[in-house]
């Protein structure tokens, strides 16, 4: 184990740390005001780790949702994931063993971070991959355990609670803001949403607007890496 990989590590996903925390305590708090305890949110956020789809899986669980709806709403949900994995091939390759669970913890916030330019010792980039996979998780599962645990015990109104997802994202985005100086990725991305979301409407726009911004990203990138 390289010490300053782990410290880079720790010290990149602290943000990630504090939202989760925050969310997975509004996650924990949901799913305890359902009648689910502390085993049900660490098995959710083991298993299933799916952020917003872990809001809409208590919906699910509780109206008695088949198995089929579950699926189709898990897959809609989660679609944009499709388009992270497939630029995450090639900075995945020859990952070995730990590249299903890679794969598996790919949430926006890892996906940011590993995505970042970062300055590495040569070598050492499938480790900060995977550290960075596992701290998210780890911040994810306590957060949404100890909410469960608060929520049995404390009142709490849980109207609204699920935007922290949101919150959480804009404070990525906007991180990812000042410490780059190209800002052209963030401002095409926001973009294309808008685009996506006057044409197709607030239900339908979700795919499309990931699928265009993927592909816009995928050219520029290959733009910029042509001019330098």
């Amino acid at each position: 184990m390289s010490r300053s990989v782990l410290k880079k590590a720790i010290t990149d996903t602290f943000p990630v740390l504090t939202g989760y925390l925050v969310i997975g305590l509004s996650f924990g708090i949901v799913l305890s005001s359902r009648g689910y305890g502390p085993l049900w949110a660490a098995g959710s956020s083991l298993f299933i780790y799916a952020g917003t789809m872990q809001f809409v899986a208590v919906e699910l669980m509780c109206s008695g949702a088949s198995l089929l709806t579950t699926a189709l709403t898990t897959l809609a949900v989660n679609m944009r994931h499709l388009f992270y994995g497939l630029s995450m091939i090639e900075r995945y390759r020859d990952t070995g063993k730990a590249k299903p669970y890679l794969i598996f913890g790919l949430t926006d916030e890892t996906f940011s971070l590993v995505c970042a330019p970062t300055a590495l010792e040569p070598g050492k980039e499938k480790l900060y991959y995977f550290l960075v996979t596992l701290f998210d998780q780890l911040y994810w599962v306590l957060g949404s355990v100890l909410g469960c645990a608060l929520g049995a015990v404390l009142p709490f109104n849980t109207k609204g609670i699920d935007f922290a997802l949101t919150a959480l994202f804009v404070s990525v985005v906007t991180e990812q803001w000042l410490s780059s100086d190209d800002h052209v990725p963030v401002l095409m991305s926001i973009g294309i949403s808008v685009l996506c979301r006057l044409v197709f409407g607030a239900d339908q726009f979700l795919i499309p607007a990931i699928a265009l911004i993927w592909l816009a990203l995928t050219l520029y990138r290959k733009r910029s890496e042509g001019k330098a």
